[in-house]
């Protein structure tokens, strides 16, 4: 996998500004330097036990060589994310430890987009164009904030670990 930029040279994740779990602003400006993983996240899913188990194990690799998932719970999809933001972050850090950020529940499809999801997707598509297709899509970013790749939710998260060394590796 080549760490090609597909998205405009002055557009990137950095600019954003989205709310944790509790209501509050968090810029997305302080990942700069990063590389990231973007994750949709809901409890109850099929994908759930094996995406948490393997995103913990990643972030705790990785987390101090300046890498970090931000998961944002959603609800789109058969309703398998049904509570608060809250509950979805207790859900994450108390069953799997997740001591990465769980952000406020967020559309990623639809009208009512959230303006992140909207950047992500633009930046790739997937299969099924501009639309996540289902829980534990996941985007990497890189250190610029520039979505390099696009993962559907059957990707194991331990499968795209070297493309996060590769992306850790590069000074781009």
């Amino acid at each position: 996998m080549g760490l090609s930029q597909s998205s405009p040279s002055d557009a990137s994740i950095h600019q954003f500004t989205v709310k944790d779990s509790t209501g509050k602003d968090v810029d997305l400006g302080i990942y700069r330097g990063k590389v990231v993983l973007v994750v949709n996240v809901a409890s109850k899913c099929g994908f759930t036990d094996s995406n948490y188990t393997q995103l913990t194990t990643l972030y705790n690799k990785y987390k101090e060589k300046d890498f970090e998932i931000l998961a944002f719970p959603c609800n789109q999809f058969l309703r398998q994310e049904p509570g608060t933001s809250h509950e979805a972050k207790e859900f994450a850090c108390t069953r799997y430890k997740a001591e990465y950020p769980i952000f406020q529940k967020v559309k990623v499809n639809g009208p009512d987009t959230a303006p992140v999801y909207k950047f992500l997707k633009d930046s790739k598509p997937g299969f099924l164009g501009s639309r996540v297709k289902w829980n534990f899509t996941k985007f990497l970013i890189n250190k610029e904030g520039k979505v390099v790749a696009r993962y559907g939710p059957t990707t194991p998260p331990l499968s795209i670990e070297r493309d996060i060394q590769k992306a850790l590796a590069a000074d781009i």
